[in-house]
């Protein structure tokens, strides 16, 4: 008799600078998971782009590409980490839904890094900008913290 294993979406939810990247590449070894970063993919077919308009879009676009190779390998078994950040709970419910109409199994790692050390790590990274990140400025990182929505007790349990 084969056992059958319940497949895991875990979503990374967090800002730039929180950490997601870190955990999820340990995340990834600890579940012999497919760790998802879009901006991995992003940078490897686009470049550079964040100051075109056509950056938001081509983001889209991977996400969505990202998401079909995900759904694949949940449905054959095998933890799948998107890194996507997953700001707001709708984005979360929507993708918990996604994992339940395969089979799967879904679990929130959360990063909620407070302002200063956040804008502290951007100021660091944009020194030494990692290979597949893109250059973020002060402004832009506190307007998305304004934008961020913390899960909820009730969506971590």
């Amino acid at each position: 008799m084969e056992l059958s294993t319940i497949a895991t979406l875990h979503i990374m939810v967090g800002l730039p600078c929180s950490g997601k990247t870190t955990l999820a590449r340990k995340l990834e070894k600890k579940y012999s998971a497919l760790r998802l970063t879009p901006d991995e993919w992003h940078i490897r077919l686009f470049g550079q782009d964040i100051d075109e308009k056509e950056h938001d879009a081509r983001h889209d676009l991977v996400e969505s590409l990202l998401w079909d190779v995900a759904a694949r390998v949940l449905s054959i078994g095998a933890d799948v980490i998107l890194d996507f950040g997953f700001w707001g709970r709708s984005e979360r419910d929507d993708f918990r839904s996604r994992a339940a109409e395969l089979g799967a199994d879904f679990k929130i790692h959360s990063l909620n890094v407070p302002e200063e050390i956040l804008l502290k790590r951007l100021a660091e990274r944009n020194t030494q900008l990692p290979q597949y990140a893109f250059p973020l400025t002060e402004d832009m990182l506190k307007k998305w913290i304004q934008l961020f929505e913390p899960p909820t007790q009730e969506e971590l349990e």
